[in-house]
C-alpha cells in the first residue's frame, strides 16, 4: 500500500499541490502536517512510520518534505527499511524499491557522511585556532570567583545549606553541587 506524507512549515502555507501529486501517485492514505522540517517531533510522521508494514511505500512529493536534515532523512530511511517498506520521492525520482533507487540513497548517505566528517574537521580547526588566540569556548560561568568563594564559605561554615546558597545566588542547586565538588577535588 502507498502511504503519502505532506508537510508545510506554517499555517499560512498550502499543501494542495502536494496532496494532488500524492493522490495522483496512488496513495491510499495521506498524512498531513504543519510543522517545520527541522523539528523531530512531528506526530503525523511518527504515526505514518509506525503504520508502515512489509511491502508498503512511503511517498513524498519532494525529499525536503520528509526532513530538512540529511541526518534525519537517513535515520527515517533506516526506520522505513526496518519496517520492510520502500520510499519514493516524486520530484527527485528516488524509489528505493529499485536497485537504482537504493544506490541513490546510499550515495546520498555517503555524501552525508563526508559532509559530517568535513564539518567535524572544520569545527576542530576553528576551536584550535580560537584556543591559540586565547579565546575559551563554552558558556560563561554564572558565578564570579568571588561569589564561588562566598558560597564555599557559607556552606562550609554551616551558615547556609547548598540549597539555600542556590536560592540566595539565584542559580540551580546542581550548580552549587558541581562547584562544591570541584572545590573538594582541588584540595
Amino acid at each position: 500500500m502507498k502511504l503519502g506524507y505532506a508537510r508545510v512549515s506554517t499555517e499560512a502555507q498550502d499543501n494542495a499541490a502536494q496532496l494532488a501529486a500524492l493522490q495522483q501517485a496512488g496513495c491510499r492514505r495521506i498524512y498531513e502536517e504543519k510543522a517545520s522540517g527541522g523539528r523531530w517531533d512531528r506526530p503525523e510522521l511518527q504515526r505514518l512510520i509506525e503504520q508502515l508494514r512489509d511491502g508498503d511505500t512511503l511517498v513524498v512529493w519532494k525529499l525536503d518534505r520528509l526532513s530538512r536534515s540529511l541526518k534525519d532523512v537517513l535515520i527515517l530511511m533506516e526506520r522505513i527499511e526496518q519496517a520492510g517498506a520502500c520510499f519514493h520521492s516524486l520530484t527527485e525520482a528516488i524509489d528505493t524499491s529499485s536497485p537504482g533507487g537504493r544506490m541513490m540513497m546510499q550515495m546520498v548517505g555517503a555524501f552525508a557522511e563526508f559532509e559530517r566528517a568535513m564539518l567535524r574537521e572544520r569545527t576542530r580547526h576553528g576551536l584550535t585556532t580560537a584556543r591559540n588566540a586565547g579565546r575559551v569556548g563554552g558558556r560563561r560561568p554564572k558565578l564570579t570567583s568571588q561569589q564561588q568563594q562566598e558560597i564555599a564559605r557559607l556552606v562550609k561554615s554551616g551558615e547556609h545549606s547548598a540549597a539555600d546558597a542556590a536560592r540566595l545566588f539565584n542559580v540551580h542547586p546542581s550548580t552549587i553541587t558541581r562547584l562544591l565538588s570541584k572545590l573538594r577535588q582541588e584540595k
